[in-house]
């Protein structure tokens, strides 16, 4: 026999019943039933008026209200929406006043939440989040482990040309690798200053730079083309967190010197202030002490890399056991009959897909993992461990 399952409908019709039996007094059937006794008479007078139906909830709904608006009002606000769709409340309370005389208006509010009943208002789809892998912590502990990049905050120069400083750093031995005056912080500007570092010094481990572009975007794992590159020489690319400078802080003071030295004023002209730049990075480098290096020079600590900058791309390679897709021209896969979108930036790249559990896979980007696909939901949950794990050597 099954349990009886108690319900407040059915308790309170048994408390019905026993108080008509008057087997009990008022106050002993309530401790009973573990009421008070306002609410047992409560229930009691609603059964004798109404009958079975008096012991069903009620409305909490005021009969009245002093603040509704009036229909009158109402009409004139929705008529007045309606001819102008795009207004907000604050501006359609402010168009009427001009035009009715009333001695109150209701809130900005009040009129918003009644757009919103009669379906005058279009919600906004939700963002989604972007997340971060979280504060970089991979140590500096040899040349070329991780170098820093950076724009310095733009300024025009007296010719007039808005001049972008793009800044490159080698973490470890604070090595000014390049200075570079850009006039925009762009992809295309920045590539060829990275492609000529790494023909000269070689590759480093990782690159560690703000969540602005060229180095972030808002897309999947905030890769852009620029970081995708890197990937595909095998370089990391590591995020600090947004609003949070220090994470790159010896960069940041660094960019205090230089704007004090280079930039209070600006040089004449564009071609001048290069001059300045590659001025101050050989001095920086080579002749002036840094306390951090006990006084030695940045130059007397670096050494170039031992990984050299390839002629040719290297093919991303995946294990046996992985599905590989390509990406086509619209930043997407396609994963049996559905379609599941990645990012424009890995347009015609190849990336892997490993299953983790039934239903589940990892996605990556030869050995930086993108994120999660589930096929219940068809979409790809972006990587917040840092958003670079390395899959076991095979």
């Amino acid at each position: 026999m099954p349990w009886s399952v108690m319900t407040p409908m059915s308790a309170r019709r048994e408390f019905v019943e026993d108080a008509l039996r008057d087997l009990y007094s008022m106050t002993e059937l309530c401790h009973r039933y573990g009421i008070s006794r306002r609410v047992g008479y409560k229930w009691l007078d609603r059964f004798l008026r109404d009958g079975p139906l008096g012991l069903t909830d009620r409305s909490r709904r005021p009969h009245a209200s002093p603040v509704a608006l009036e229909p009158a009002l109402v009409e004139l606000l929705l008529t007045t929406r309606r001819a102008h769709p795009t207004w907000g409340p604050r501006k359609i309370l402010a168009y009427l006043a001009h035009r009715h005389r009333r001695p109150h208006w209701p809130a900005a509010s009040t009129v918003g939440t009644l757009f919103k009943a009669h379906g005058l208002v279009r919600s906004r789809p939700r963002r989604r989040p972007l997340g971060h892998p979280g504060r970089p912590t991979t140590p500096m502990t040899a040349p070329n482990d991780v170098w820093t990049a950076d724009f310095k905050g733009h300024f025009a120069t007296g010719d007039g040309r808005r001049c972008h400083p793009l800044t490159i750093v080698d973490g470890y031995s604070r090595y000014l690798l390049a200075c570079q005056a850009l006039g925009t912080p762009s992809h295309v500007a920045a590539r060829p200053v990275f492609e000529r570092l790494f023909r000269e010094y070689g590759l480093p481990t990782r690159i560690r730079t703000d969540n602005g572009a060229p180095f972030a975007t808002i897309g999947l794992c905030r890769l852009s083309q620029l970081s995708v590159w890197w990937l595909k020489l095998g370089i990391q690319p590591e995020l600090i967190e947004p609003a949070h400078p220090e994470q790159n802080g010896r960069h940041e003071r660094m960019h205090k010197t230089l704007k004090a030295e280079t930039a209070r004023p600006p040089a004449a002209t564009f071609g001048a202030q290069q001059r300045r730049f590659t001025a101050f990075r050989h001095e920086y480098n080579t002749e002036r002490p840094h306390e951090a290096l006990a006084n030695a020079t940045p130059g007397s600590h670096y050494r170039p890399a031992a990984r050299p900058y390839p002629a040719q791309l290297p093919p991303i390679e995946y294990p046996g056991h992985f599905r590989v897709y390509y990406v086509s021209r619209n930043g997407g896969i396609r994963f049996g009959k559905r379609w599941v979108s990645l990012s424009h930036v890995l347009i015609e790249e190849y990336v892997g897909l490993e299953e983790i559990d039934d239903g589940i896979w990892n996605v990556y980007f030869g050995t930086f993992c993108l994120g999660r696909f589930d096929e219940r939901d068809r979409h790809i949950h972006g990587a917040h461990n840092r958003g670079h794990l390395k899959r076991a050597a095979t």
